[in-house]
């Protein structure tokens, strides 16, 4: 069985919808780590600016000490709250390009497996020791494929707890008073 011009052209369109799908959501997610590295550069800029007019500010070394350590105190619980957006952005972009990934290999796998369906259909006689092998092949390649992707999965979802586990480890932010 051949593949017409349309199927073909249906399939290259698909295709490309799909590219540009994935590309979409990349972008997405970049523009949004964009975005938040500009807010936590304004941020910070705007901060250090303060802290430099407190600093000029100051009458003796004690109210100097106070304010670098009233400056410095909560560095480390903004790093935490930044890499807890960075992680938010990126496990959340690579949710849902590994969803469209998912579902498009889903359709290209039943697709295959229509094809292969056609062309046992329309084999030659005596022709089905060779049709067997090849329903065979296609179906240990599927197992395979389906294996991998499920160990992919639960390297991923491995990963993502662990680095949960440490972010919520570390310590929230706390709230201006």
């Amino acid at each position: 069985m051949a593949l017409t011009p349309e199927q073909i052209l249906s399939a290259h369109k698909a295709n490309i919808e799909t590219v540009f799908g994935l590309t979409a959501k990349a972008f997405e997610g970049v523009e949004k780590l964009i975005e938040l590295n500009v807010n936590a550069s304004r941020a910070a800029l705007a901060e250090a600016a303060a802290h430099s007019q407190a600093l000029a500010a100051a009458k003796d070394v004690q109210e100097l000490v106070n304010l670098q350590t009233a400056y410095f105190q909560p560095l480390a619980e903004k790093a935490t709250a930044y890499n807890r957006h960075i992680f938010n952005i990126a496990s959340n972009t690579s949710a849902e390009l590994q969803k469209a990934l998912e579902d498009k290999a889903g359709q290209y796998q039943q697709s295959f497996n229509g094809l292969v369906e056609a062309t046992a259909k329309n084999a030659p006689a005596g022709s089905e020791t060779a049709v067997a092998m090849m329903k065979s092949a296609v179906s240990a390649a599927n197992n395979a494929f389906e294996s991998v992707q499920k160990a992919v999965k639960q390297a991923s979802d491995m990963a993502e707890a662990n680095i949960k586990a440490v972010t919520t480890a570390a310590p929230a932010p706390k709230g201006k008073a």
